[in-house]
């Protein structure tokens, strides 16, 4: 009943009183609860069916929860205003005009328009529509003013390909947060690619299949469970079990493997209400669980020994099929060809009724079903008519003399409790039956759980009469002969339970210890048709047990055999991910399936295949428990299944005890299922599938990492524990390759290293594109096999980003503790300032009491300007299929060299990388540097040879020499890191050579290096001595890095000593693989920057690889054990 308007809609907007901080609009009262009732307004908007529902507006009060009926004028297009309430092409996917009819159903949420039956999309089947965040909805109302902000929704949170609803996106943080450059939607829409709804809708509706059958919980999961776990052991050898273990040991065998199913129930449900359910069965609860490498090897394994399984079952119908042809003298050939000619037959037409559907097959079973319920109540009813031509056959009824006879065991041969129990358990198998089809369930969240736990009860009950019945009413020895009936004169001597009813079966058993007996519940398997009513009946049973327990497994093999190959964990196996028809039957899995069932069949033989065969069911059930022990002991977010009847300690409780159970069943099987498993999980781990489910695994690593962290942050580091932690200055990882391989030569598994990258520029900062830089070269840092996080930081200038590095880095102990950066090479080229900032780089990591390592190459180290690596990188993320990426390096580009901002933004080309993030740098990112159009072309000389340096480090070392030259005691990194390199595979076959210094009474130095030297200071001295004491002063202080006179003759000895070192390294280590060498220290504030880097140039050119080292005069040395 709608409540009309007093006022038109279009109207002055009222005054809006205040309500506790919000602003509550009168001018147009929504449906729903009035402000009394609700601290926020929410205006309710939906679309109506056509506009033809006009009404004019009358009343003037809305009662809670009535409908509002807004009467005017139709909007325009673009918009009319109504208040303050004002709609932008709200479209109606009916075609008809916007609508003004405003029904209670539907809700505007400020952004996305749909119906309340949307929200529960997944189980429902209600008409709903989708609209893409801003489109239609800018300018409506959420809380009592316009925004494009939207409210909570369950469809925002599906993934894209979501099997049972549609995917919405929600406002991103940019689009909320970010400045508005220009107008946020033109033309009505938020980008000019996004389909409008109704296009949105259609194009969903046309990819969906039509009238895909989906099951509840009954037909999906019950019956199938039931069918699965009644198998032929029902009927053929639980009387077999009770003569054997007698009634109370029976109970607990089938108590044992109840409680196995149990708990292994309680852990498929608990995973299985942690999210939505697709198909797959087993193999997607564990890999979502575990990740790949389990759900990978287990997926495998489970698949084959279900199709194994409908090999089992069919041989079991056709051997039953075999013994009746032969009790009428109707053998065809022989009984092992009849076995298989009668198994062929059968398996084709299960074959037919599968691939006709799971519609069809699903009314199979419950065909199946109602035959075998038939059966067992036949047997039951049976059982409470005793017949005087059944007593000879040990039937006798009920009696308290034959329970208490057969309570205890009677284990006969070489039969134990423990052999007895692995020949019921494969009897409890089958839980998963449901589960295996879960892609075909309509809620599998609720269909598992209620209908896997009945299940086991349901059966488990049965289980447990039939084996109180049995043997409550059956004696275990019985000769079938009418005529072994007692006289008065020998009843006295009789102890048997049969002796009551004047029976004598005793000469049956012989005084060796061996029995001759024919029937009973020792001797007779078919006993349960003697005890029924109509016998004909049990045969049928049997015929549905196995059947049904084969038509199941024939489903479930294709059906987690397609969800293993749509992963594509194992190559080679895509084919058979396609699926066919409105349910997305796997048919080529079908074939595969029938293939391997009749080569099993062919054999005729499964007595050898059978254990392992529960083998394979059991460690599926025993990785399902270890799933939710392991995801509860990660205590991840993620994990929170609805289902609560579930602990962590049980479920591993349950792990073990399938294992424990794979062993008693058959121990070798048990071994060769273990083999297999991991052998599966080792090839999977090696090929690393490109896969992230937020498995458990990842999120106990996470928890370790932390706990482990923080552990070591409350324990004191010691001397003999001391590894190199560094912070190398790479830029982009790819940029410097030879000091990246070098570093990590050292650091790899032993040491933590940080690729540190500055980025500097005059514009704002980009921080999402720094934050994607950094997901993007991680990645990189990973495909390369090279350990290391690299962490770029926005600065103003270089120095700075370094302070902020040194600073900040790290995770507790697990912080950089040495600052490695590349030579600069090019520092007199530049702008001077630069090498101010450079050494005040050095100075700051002293400051943080950190050690330095300057790493020269004398080719280079940057190989950005001529690898464009970065672009190249770019193209290979949005090219994510590529295989084979072939690499055209341009030196010329009519369009500006992609790689041309890199050079320049470097301040000097081996310097720690700087970015400059100019708009240049923005248009070279996205440049795509695959051009086909082009040949590649030779590089020039120089680059050629800074190619070949950069891999360097790549290549394993031949037998050379890494020369020490430990002039100044550092603390003993100078020796530490050499030491750690020639322990590396690449670098065991060089020698390390260790020169230290004696005493020198003279310095011979060659006068034309010491002329070399003073020609390259030149142009960086002051010369305070010829200029006015305040134009030094002024000029010293704008320039600092300038050398004075006073400090080149303070410091002449030190730089003699320099050009010395440089003439001692040429002569003995000219041909060194590496030169390692104590770096020497200028005092700050006193040496200027350009007397420092001049030291280090005469020190260090003309060398091989050459690595400056200076530590932070800690020990990381020590002799003591």
């Amino acid at each position: 009943m709608s409540a009309p308007y007093s006022t038109p809609p279009v109207q002055e907007e009222k005054q809006a009183p205040e309500i506790e901080g919000l602003t509550v609009d009168t001018g147009l009262e929504p449906a729903g609860p009035t402000s009394s009732s609700s601290r926020f307004q929410v205006d309710l908007v939906a679309e109506a069916a056509s506009a033809a529902d006009k009404t004019p507006s009358t009343d003037s009060t809305l009662a809670s929860g009535d409908k509002a009926t807004p009467e005017g004028p139709e909007p325009a297009a673009g918009g009319e205003a109504k208040g303050r309430f004002r709609v932008v092409n709200f479209m109606d996917p009916s075609g008809a005009s916007p609508p003004e009819v405003v029904p209670a159903e539907g809700f505007q949420n400020g952004d996305t328009v749909m119906s309340e039956g949307s929200l529960h999309s997944s189980t429902g089947g209600q008409h709903h529509y989708h609209y893409d965040t801003h489109t239609n909805t800018y300018y409506l109302r959420t809380f009592g003013h316009n925004t494009i902000d939207a409210v909570p929704n369950i469809d925002f949170y599906r993934q894209s390909a979501a099997p049972l609803g549609d995917k919405l996106i929600r406002p991103t943080l940019s689009e909320l947060h970010d400045e508005l450059d220009k107008e946020p939607f033109e033309d009505g829409f938020a980008n000019g690619d996004e389909l409008s709804p109704a296009e949105e809708a259609a194009a969903k509706e046309a990819a969906e299949p039509k009238g895909a059958v989906k099951f509840g919980w009954i037909k999906g999961v019950l019956v199938r469970c039931m069918l699965n776990i009644w198998g032929v052991m029902l009927f053929i050898r639980m009387s077999w079990i009770v003569g054997q273990a007698g009634i109370v040991l029976s109970c607990v065998i089938v108590l044992m493997a109840t409680v196995v199913t149990t708990i292994t129930g309680l852990s498929t449900s608990a995973i299985a209400t942690n999210g939505f359910v697709r198909g797959g069965g087993a193999y997607y609860l564990i890999s979502r669980s575990l990740g790949p490498e389990f759900g990978g090897s287990i997926g495998l394994i489970f698949a084959f020994a279900n199709a194994v399984a409908v090999a089992m079952y069919v041989v079991g119908f056709a051997e039953t099929v075999v013994e009746l042809l032969g009790s009428v003298d109707c053998i065809m050939t022989d009984e092992i060809n009849d076995i298989r000619i009668i198994g062929t037959i059968t398996i084709i037409l299960l074959l037919g009724i599968s691939m006709a559907g799971m519609e069809w097959e699903a009314k199979a079973q419950i065909f199946l079903l109602v035959v075998l319920i038939t059966a067992i109540f036949n047997y039951f009813i049976g059982s409470f008519i005793p017949l005087k031509s059944k007593e000879s056959q040990g039937f006798f009824g009920y009696d308290s003399a034959i329970m208490m006879e057969n309570m205890g065991p009677d284990f006969r041969g070489t039969e134990s409790f423990f052999s007895v129990f692995a020949i019921f358990f494969p009897a409890a198998t089958g839980i998963l039956a449901g589960a295996n089809i879960s892609g075909d369930l309509s809620d599998p969240q609720l269909a598992i759980p209620r209908g896997t736990l009945l299940a086991i009860l349901i059966t488990g009950i049965v289980y447990l009469g039939v084996a109180i019945s049995t043997g409550s009413c059956i004696v275990r020895d019985a000769t079938g002969n009418g005529n072994d009936t007692l006289s008065a004169q020998f009843m006295a001597n009789c102890t048997d339970a049969a002796c009551k009813f004047g029976y004598d079966f005793s000469y049956c058993k012989g005084d060796d210890g061996q029995y001759n007996c024919r029937y009973g519940l020792q001797n007779d398997f078919q006993v349960m048709s003697i005890v029924s009513g109509f016998s004909p009946i049990i045969t049928a049973g049997i015929f549905s047990a196995t059947l049904s327990s084969a038509l199941a497994s024939l489903v479930s093999a294709p059906k987690v055999f397609q969800a293993l190959c749509k992963d594509n964990i194992y190559p080679g196996l895509e084919m058979f991910a396609k699926g066919y028809g409105k349910n997305n039957e796997p048919l080529r899995g079908y074939i595969l399936t029938f293939c391997i069932a009749l080569a099993f069949i062919l054999i005729a033989q499964l007595n050898v295949i059978a254990p392992i065969i529960s083998n394979f069911f059991l460690a599926s059930y025993a990785l399902i428990n270890f799933s939710v022990f392991h995801a509860s002991l990660a205590n991840s977010p993620g994990w929170r299944p609805s289902f609560k009847f579930y602990n962590m300690w049980v479920s591993l409780a349950g792990a073990v005890l399938c294992c424990v159970v794979m062993f008693v069943i058959n121990w070798w099987a048990a071994l060769m299922t273990n083999v297999i498993v991991m052998g599966l999980y080792i090839y999977v781990s090696y090929k690393k599938p490109d896969v992230n489910w937020g498995s458990s695994t990842q999120a106990l690593t996470y928890h370790q990492a932390l706990t482990h962290s923080l552990h070591l942050s409350s324990v004191e580091d010691h001397i003999k524990n001391f590894r190199p932690q560094c912070l190398v200055m790479t830029g982009y990882p790819n940029s410097r390759p030879a000091l990246l391989h070098l570093v990590h030569a050292f650091t790899k598994n032993v040491g933590l290293m940080i690729c540190g990258h500055v980025r500097t520029g005059s514009r704002r900062p980009n921080f999402k594109d720094l934050s994607n830089d950094q997901t993007r070269y991680q990645r990189w840092l990973l495909k390369n096999e090279t350990k290391a996080f690299y962490t770029p930081v926005f600065a103003d200038d270089m120095r700075q980003g370094t302070q902020y590095l040194l600073q900040a880095a790290g995770l507790g102990r697990l912080r950089p503790n040495t600052l490695v950066i590349g030579y600069k090479s090019d520092w007199r080229d530049g702008d001077m300032m630069n090498v101010e900032t450079y050494i005040h780089m050095i100075h700051d990591a002293f400051d943080f009491q950190y050690g330095s390592v300057v790493f020269r190459l004398k080719e280079g180290l940057d190989v950005s300007h001529i690898s464009e690596q970065d672009d190249l990188l770019s193209s290979q993320e949005k090219t994510s299929g590529m295989k084979d990426v072939v690499v055209s390096i341009d030196m010329k580009d009519s369009d500006g060299d992609s790689s041309k901002p890199l050079s320049k933004a470097t301040s000097v080309q081996n310097s720690p990388a700087m970015q400059k993030d100019d708009d240049d740098e923005c248009k070279a990112a996205t440049k795509p540097l695959l051009k086909k159009d082009k040949s590649p072309q030779r590089l020039n000389v120089a680059d050629q040879r800074l190619l070949d340096a950069s891999q360097l480090f790549k290549r394993k070392q031949g037998k050379g020499t890494v020369d020490v030259w430990w002039l100044f005691d550092d603390g003993g990194l100078t020796l530490l890191i050499p030491y750690l390199l020639t322990n590396k595979k690449k670098w065991k076959d060089c020698k390390i050579r260790v020169f230290i210094g004696g005493k020198i009474n003279r310095i011979d130095h060659d006068r034309r290096a010491v002329t070399a030297f003073e020609e390259m200071i030149e142009p960086y001295r002051l010369k305070e001595d010829d200029m006015e004491q305040d134009t030094a002063e002024a000029q010293k202080a704008s320039e600092p890095w300038r050398i004075t006179d006073n400090e080149l003759e303070l410091y002449r000895a030190k730089t003699n000593r320099q050009i010395r070192l440089n003439e001692l390294l040429k002569e003995h280590s000219s041909t060194a693989n590496l030169i390692v060498m104590s770096m020497p220290l200028a005092r700050k504030g006193a040496v200027s920057s350009a007397l420092y880097m001049s030291w280090l140039e005469t020190l260090s050119k003309d060398l091989p690889p050459l690595l400056l080292v200076r530590g932070n005069h800690q020990s990381v040395l020590t002799f003591y054990s």
